[in-house]
This record gives structure tokens, C-alpha cells and sequence, in this order.
């Protein structure tokens, strides 16, 4: 071989490295994309406890949206009884109702006493009421019960009361207001909603990608783009656990050229029963979804959340549980759903 040749034949080796080199870098830049629909997964999971089932297709949307319906509760409402002079029906109740059944940022409804039953309930025709009453939402996470949404629930109420003949009896303004005070005095300090954020370990992800690997453990798309809820096992619940990215990626008109790096896995302490043991599946569902991204659990702050870390936060919990029964507002009940919202 001449010296010539042997120098060609050097350039062309040295050339095709530098165009592998470039070819693997652009390649390493481009967002993890979704896989193909027959593509087997090739990744063997890790031996964890498994993490609870997701219902059918249909019944994971119906209960992503379904919500129950709010009763008053004389624990965190301020009520108003609604003194009627004779049997009033559920149409021509319904007829006057208000349009709108919030004062301000909460929430307030009127029940009837069914005259055949003998139970309050949500106001429906073909019924009978011998009583009224309503209610305003003392507190919930947008603070206390002021005086301006007091008044705007009274208005509403004397109205509703005056148009199918009922006298109300409405309770003083600053002692409502005090005990609106108090109850959002009480539930602050054990309004607990945990976040885990999953930040890539070194590619970046499309949005399709993340959306697969949620199908993949059992989450669903939520109602706002971007999130990926776990329904709950009960009719009606809060979903148990929620995961979500960045929404302006998530409205990109192709997920799969929309670069994430980053997502939150989210817990909301309050709306889950304490029995069908939320914490862990969090704590579980966030191993499996740093395995399958390749990414680092991080804290507010951006730390890497070591197991001991998770050990201190699931102690905080169960102590949280516990002050919450305390005050008859255990986790994932019908008052601390309300009053956690």
C-alpha cells in the first residue's frame, strides 16, 4: 500500500467518525418519542408492591369528572331554615332557585325535607317538601367567609324565600363570620398537598412520551391538558393521585414534538381516605414513573427526596390523619372534600 493510499484511506475513516459523531448527537438531542403500538416493552419493572388497578376505559373518564353532590353540614356551613306554611313541590322549588349557588368563592345549596321519606335532599321534581334549608360554605382553600359573600348568599336565600312563600331565619352576620374565621383557623395549618417533581436524568421527553408512560401504570387524561389522573376505587371520588407537565407543551398542536423535562406527580392529602393507603401509592407510583422516564424525584427546591426523606413526610401524614379525625374532618370524608376545595 503507498503512502498516498494509506493517508486516503485514514481521511475517509477519520470523515465517517466525524459524521457518526454528528448523527449521535443530534440524536441524543431529540425529545424521547412515544413507541410504536406493537412495540413490546423491553424494560423489566422493579419488584414493588403493585399499584391498584385503574377501572375500565369508560368508567376511568366517567369517574375522572363525576363529582358528589355537596349536603349541608352544620360543621362547616352556616344554614338557614326555610319555614314553609304548607308542603311546597321539588318543581316549583326548583323553578326559583337562584342561578347561580355560590356567593362570592363558596359554594351554597338548598336542601328539602322529603314529606314522604323524611330525609333531606338535594332539591328534585316529583317530590314533596315540608322544609327548606340552605347553606354557605363557611371556609375552603380560597380562605374564610367574609362579610361580602355573607351578604350575597343572603340576598340570594331571601329572594328564593320570598318566591315560593317561605320565611327565612337568618343567623347574625359577625357571628357567621367569626366562626368562618375560626374553622379556616383550624384547617390551614392541615391542608397538605404533596408534590414530587420528576426531572429528566438526561434526554428530554415529548409529551406524547409522558402520556404513554402514565397509560402504561394506569393514568388517564384529567380534564386540563397536560394531566393524567388515577381514579379512585369509589364512585364519585377525587382521583387519588395526579400527574401533569408543563399545559402550554401540552397544547402544542404535535405532543410529539413538544419538549418537556420536567413533570409533578401530586397527592391532595385532605380529599383521600386515609384506609386506602394514598401515601404509599404515591410514594410507589413516583418510583416507577422515575424508573420507566429515567429521571430523579426532586423536592420543591430541587433536592433529590432520599427514602429517608420519604420516611419523615409519611410520619407528618399519619399525624395529619390523626388531627383530622380529631376534628371530625377525617381525610377524604364528604366535609373535608368540600372543605379542601
Amino acid at each position: 500500500m503507498t503512502l498516498t493510499t494509506a493517508l486516503a484511506l485514514l481521511g475517509a475513516a477519520v470523515l465517517l467518525g466525524l459524521v457518526l459523531q454528528a448523527w449521535w448527537n443530534t440524536r441524543k438531542a431529540r425529545p424521547r418519542q412515544t413507541l410504536p403500538a406493537a412495540a413490546p416493552a423491553e424494560r423489566v419493572e422493579p419488584e414493588m408492591d403493585t399499584i391498584p388497578e385503574a377501572p375500565p376505559d369508560g368508567a376511568q373518564s366517567l369517574r375522572s369528572h363525576v363529582k358528589p353532590v355537596p349536603r349541608v353540614d352544620a360543621l362547616i356551613d352556616a344554614i338557614v331554615p326555610l319555614a314553609l306554611e304548607a308542603p311546597v313541590s321539588g318543581e316549583h322549588a326548583l323553578q326559583h332557585l337562584p342561578p347561580s349557588r355560590r356567593a362570592g368563592t363558596k359554594p351554597f345549596t338548598i336542601e328539602g325535607l322529603d314529606s314522604r321519606t323524611g330525609t333531606w335532599e338535594t332539591l328534585s321534581p316529583g317530590r314533596q317538601y315540608g322544609e327548606l334549608q340552605a347553606g354557605v360554605q363557611l371556609a375552603n382553600r380560597s380562605g374564610a367567609l367574609n362579610e361580602i359573600e355573607y351578604s350575597e348568599f343572603v340576598q340570594k336565600v331571601e329572594g328564593f324565600a320570598e318566591a315560593i312563600g317561605a320565611r327565612a331565619d337568618i343567623p347574625d352576620m359577625l357571628e357567621v363570620v367569626a366562626r368562618a374565621r375560626e374553622l379556616d383557623a383550624l384547617a390551614a395549618p392541615l391542608d397538605a398537598q404533596l408534590s414530587i417533581t420528576l426531572r429528566t436524568n438526561g434526554v428530554a421527553w415529548s409529551v406524547g412520551f409522558v402520556q404513554q408512560v402514565a397509560a402504561r401504570l394506569g393514568l388517564v387524561p384529567g380534564a386540563v391538558a397536560g394531566r393524567w389522573v388515577l381514579p379512585a376505587a369509589e364512585e364519585g371520588a377525587p382521583p387519588l393521585l395526579a400527574l401533569s407537565v408543563d399545559p402550554q407543551a401540552a397544547l402544542a398542536e404535535d405532543p410529539q414534538t413538544a419538549v418537556v423535562r420536567e413533570c409533578q406527580l401530586a397527592l391532595d392529602v385532605p380529599q383521600t381516605a386515609s384506609s386506602v393507603e394514598p401515601f404509599p401509592a404515591w410514594h410507589l407510583m413516583g418510583k416507577k414513573l422515575a424508573d420507566d422516564l429515567d429521571a430523579t424525584a426532586c423536592d420543591d427546591h430541587g433536592q433529590p427526596i432520599t427514602l429517608h426523606a420519604f420516611d419523615a413526610i409519611g410520619r407528618e401524614i399519619d399525624e395529619l390523619y390523626r388531627r383530622l379525625e380529631q376534628l371530625d374532618l377525617a381525610a377524604g370524608s364528604p366535609a373535608a372534600r368540600r372543605l379542601f376545595s
